[in-house]
């Protein structure tokens, strides 16, 4: 997803077992559906104006569309088949379900059972030189779902988010949301007597006509406040039970926490309200709350405020893992809250 210039800002595709990293291939629905003739014009089929797609249609897009496509026995892993007989209340997978065959498809003869195999959600925020932001997350899903289980990942405005707006001074002004910023920028300069005059002819250059303040009266209306006038913007990805974020709309509410909140608020105190110890998402939980897991997860995401970018993070469980540029261009790992260092 991104905050722009695509007038199809998110994609999404769901139910897939043959393409080998489908994130790619949402990225490809994207692009293609940003133009005119949904990306046909390659030769290939297009996916028109969808958003969301999923299963044999979307793979045979795929494939079209020169992906990478792979057989499902590449996706198996030893340890997530292990996970798989545990939450049936099997046995672990031992030599004895070698010999029969038993859900075998890897050759993991030397994985001992004692190594750490990060595995599940990943999710990746952007903002890139132009202000523009982009944020991706990929899942295998829940461990036993049942078949056709859709969780947030894929679900726009549940485990991902982007979005930009116009921010002014005057804090009840309405900007049109059928405008992008650019045509907003160009609206603005346009003088108030003749965007009375073009407002007959180009609905929407004037915007909305919100409550007139005390503000649109006063003459003392500086340069420093018309400079104050940005264009600000958030990203966030999320981790977790995907139910509870579903039924949340998780990261589309935290950022329309910072977007509507009077007075303003910024993305890390609404991650933390989201995500956060006693946060939405652990209420969401109710009495099941650190029993089945129902409520537990993290937000990562990016905020732009006046062309600086503010990376923020917050989780209601153990801890998350995560990674990041910070302003002065270091790396920085961490995956609990407290910082840790390396020395003895």
């Amino acid at each position: 997803m991104t905050t722009h210039p695509h007038h199809k800002r998110a994609c999404a595709v769901v139910l897939i077992s043959h393409t080998k990293n489908p994130i790619l291939l949402a990225k490809e629905m994207l692009l293609r559906g940003d133009t005119i003739d949904g990306g046909a014009s390659s030769g290939a089929e297009g996916a028109q104006g969808h958003c969301v797609l999923g299963g044999k249609t979307v793979e045979k897009l795929a494939e079209e569309w020169g992906l990478e496509m792979v057989e499902e026995r590449y996706f198996w892993t030893r340890k997530r088949w292990e996970q798989h007989r545990r939450g049936l209340g099997k046995k672990d997978w031992g030599e004895e379900d070698e010999r029969d065959g038993e859900g075998y498809w890897g050759d993991e003869e030397g994985w001992d059972g004692k190594e750490y195999l990060p595995q599940g959600t990943v999710g990746c925020v952007v903002l890139d030189r132009e202000g523009m932001m982009c944020v991706a997350t990929s899942t295998g899903g829940l461990t036993n779902k049942l078949s056709g289980r859709i969780g947030d990942t894929p679900t726009i405005g549940a485990g991902f988010w982007a979005e930009e707006w116009w921010e002014s001074w005057r804090s009840r002004e309405r900007v049109p949301r059928h405008m992008g910023v650019q045509a907003l920028r160009l609206a603005r300069l346009v003088p108030e007597g003749l965007k009375e005059v073009l407002g007959d002819c180009l609905p929407g250059i004037n915007g909305y006509h919100g409550v007139r303040d005390a503000a649109d009266n006063d003459e003392r209306v500086t340069e420093e406040k018309l400079a104050s006038d940005t264009i600000r913007a958030v990203a966030l990805s999320g981790t977790g039970n995907g139910d509870s974020f579903l039924r949340t709309a998780a990261a589309r509410t935290a950022a329309a926490i910072v977007r509507f909140s009077q007075p303003h608020r910024s993305l890390a105190s609404a991650v933390t309200e989201i995500a956060g110890p006693g946060g939405e998402l652990e209420r969401s939980a109710g009495d099941r709350w650190g029993r089945t897991g129902e409520g537990e997860g993290g937000i990562i995401g990016i905020e732009l405020v006046g062309g600086e970018g503010r990376v923020v993070a917050d989780f209601n469980c153990g801890g998350m893992f995560r990674c990041w540029v910070d302003e002065e261009g270091r790396e920085r790992v961490m995956v609990f809250r407290e910082e840790y260092g390396l020395g003895g």
